[in-house]
């Protein structure tokens, strides 16, 4: 049995609007709705470019549309929830060792064993544990510093590498 080192770091996040952004973004492209939903506003860019006549405008309204709803509708959804979260307000404390993932703000405090993590990923702003299928705690590269070689090896220890999808 391979022996788990007993390493521990601890943390402190502040949420920010464009690391929920880069976060949601993410989220919503990794799913096949939101790469299909590009796809087709592509399809309807191409159509306008390749029909002629006066009708075609609106294969270019409606590519334009389905482009841009995503990243702009996500834009706002993350100003509203830095706004509207009191979660976000204030900073979550996080304390990751062999048992799991302790998450504490306040009084408030939860462990999560690390085989109930999903997967571990980077975006451009942030690594991102998944605890569940839309749940997750996200690590502003930002604010990890010189920590950020330690997060991803306490991950790439505790959790089946097949779950750890992080690039520097």
């Amino acid at each position: 049995m391979e022996e788990k080192l007993s390493k521990e770091i601890t943390l402190s996040v502040n949420m920010n609007a464009n690391v929920l952004y880069d976060y949601l973004v993410y989220h919503a492209y990794s799913t096949a709705s939101g790469i299909l939903g590009t796809c087709f506003g592509a399809l309807g860019v191409l159509a306008f470019l390749a029909q002629p006549g006066v009708d075609r405008v609106m294969y270019l309204i409606l590519g334009v549309v389905l482009i841009l709803y995503v990243p702009v509708s996500l834009k706002l959804r993350s100003m509203q929830l830095m706004q509207f979260t009191e979660a976000y307000k204030k900073p979550l404390d996080y304390v990751l060792n062999s048992e799991g993932i302790t998450v504490s703000q306040g009084e408030v405090s939860q462990t999560i064993e690390w085989d109930k993590c999903v997967k571990a990923v980077s975006t451009r702003q942030s690594i991102v544990l998944y605890t569940g299928k839309n749940n997750a705690s996200i690590f502003p590269r930002k604010q990890l510093g010189d920590k950020l070689p330690a997060l991803v090896a306490v991950f790439a220890e505790n959790m089946d590498p097949k779950k750890v999808r992080i690039r520097y």
